[in-house]
């Protein structure tokens, strides 16, 4: 069953720019739509996931997907709001890429089924590879003029800006390989829409003029709004970099953080873009947070949502758990069940001190790991104060001077977590 596409992405937000015509053209019949995504890495983050969200949504209201990966354009490097090049990938890494992002695009698309609007992957260094430069500059860019090319915005501002490199002839005809790109999709599989970013707008029309000159047919453009939070900072990213959907770059206890962590103002916005919940689920959570902010009603459900649907329902369980151990009550066996990469995001910037796996062989003794062999804390005579006043655990739970450190206590054999109080936390790396 078809629903209204653009209706569903405008109440969502999702929606910045469209040429006249894109939503009567959509509820005619089934269409196809693409969105390009770059394979510089073996995994996306979380800056793709709006492109994503919006294939999901063509397909939902009956539509067939293309996700594009850009082996060609990779190769290249998108002057689109950047200030300098990109390095530049061979085709086996390109490859290997694809495969990966391939994996994690099924979560979302269903590119498996025999429905007639099934996803379907491309990469446009399949059709790139055995154009020569001679054939694409009489077949293509005869078709569009420098000043046409000159007047788009990633252009201009690129030459415009002081980087001193300006802009590379290779980057200048990124628009045109993009824009032959829909050409080619148009003719092969009848694609009669490119979606992206605000920034992609002068690209993805680069590719309607293509199709209405050289093509001698229509082709559509739409775009939703780049990403922005609330404080100015950038989307997507922390002071460990990009967000991954990999778990091994991103762990899903970090990917679930940050989701928590956003404010209300943002929450409100991304619930929106990034679940498929309903306009009227939506509404009501959005309500039921305004009576008490402090729950964080909306962080926690744009958190489960979106963990659920990158990881599974059993990290997001995991994760779940494992915040439990820095803000509610937890057990040593909880902590034991953590996986080194998640047990080091938690504890992540907390003081560290190594000890030798013999030392805890032998059995360490409470002073030492408090403050002999550590410095946790300042003295001998500091560590027994606080272990007489109970105020010392190891791994969650309370111990007293005459506790000693064993081989049973290491979580994945190789960490023991001291803590005094509710907040003072400590990490020993056994080795």
């Amino acid at each position: 069953m078809k629903t209204n596409f653009v209706a569903e992405l405008r109440w969502r937000g999702m929606l910045h720019d469209a040429m006249p015509g894109t939503e009567e053209h959509l509820m005619n019949e089934m269409q196809s739509a693409y969105v390009g995504i770059d394979p510089t890495a073996d995994s996306l983050h979380i800056g793709h996931l709006v492109g994503v969200m919006m294939l999901r949504h063509f397909q939902l209201a009956g539509h067939k997907p293309f996700a594009l990966i850009g082996g060609a354009t990779g190769m290249i490097g998108d002057p689109s709001g950047k200030s300098a090049e990109r390095n530049l990938l061979d085709e086996k890494t390109l490859r290997y890429n694809q495969e990966a992002l391939k994996e994690q695009l099924s979560r979302f698309l269903d590119f498996k089924s025999d429905a007639e609007n099934a996803a379907i992957l491309v990469n446009n260094y399949d059709w790139m590879k055995d154009f020569s430069f001679l054939a694409f500059i009489r077949d293509v860019g005869k078709h569009i003029t420098v000043n046409y090319m000159m007047s788009k915005d990633s252009v201009k501002k690129r030459l415009s800006s002081e980087a001193k490199e300006g802009m590379s002839f290779t980057e200048f005809t990124y628009q045109l390989v993009q824009g032959y790109d829909f050409l080619h999709l148009y003719r092969t599989h009848n694609c009669t829409l490119q979606m992206g970013g605000s920034d992609q707008w002068g690209n993805i029309t680069t590719g309607t003029e293509l199709i209405r000159r050289i093509g001698g047919g229509k082709g559509f453009a739409l775009t939703c709004p780049l990403i922005t939070k609330a404080d100015g900072t950038k989307f997507g990213k922390t002071e460990g970099g990009n967000v991954w959907l990999d778990a091994n770059r991103t762990s899903p206890y970090k990917f679930y953080q940050y989701w928590l962590n956003t404010s209300d103002d943002d929450a409100e916005k991304y619930i929106k873009i990034f679940t498929f919940l309903t306009k009227e689920e939506i509404d009501s959570l959005i309500e039921e947070h305004k009576q008490a902010p402090h729950l964080r009603v909306l962080q926690k459900r744009l958190a489960d949502e979106i963990t659920v649907m990158v990881h599974s329902q059993e990290e997001l369980d995991n994760a779940i758990e494992a915040s439990e151990i820095l803000f509610g009550k937890s057990t040593a066996a909880n902590l034991k069940k953590l996986n080194e990469k998640t047990f080091l995001d938690i504890f992540e910037g907390v003081p560290q001190a190594e000890i030798s796996m013999s030392e805890v062989e032998e059995g360490l003794d409470m002073i030492g790991a408090l403050s002999a062999k550590t410095g946790f804390l300042g003295s001998n005579g500091e560590a027994r104060r606080e272990l007489k006043q109970n105020s010392i655990s190891v791994n969650k739970e309370k111990v007293g001077e005459d506790y000693r450190i064993t081989k049973e206590d290491l979580i994945n054999n190789k960490f023991v977590l001291l803590q005094r109080g509710k907040k003072n936390y400590f990490v020993l790396i056994v080795k």
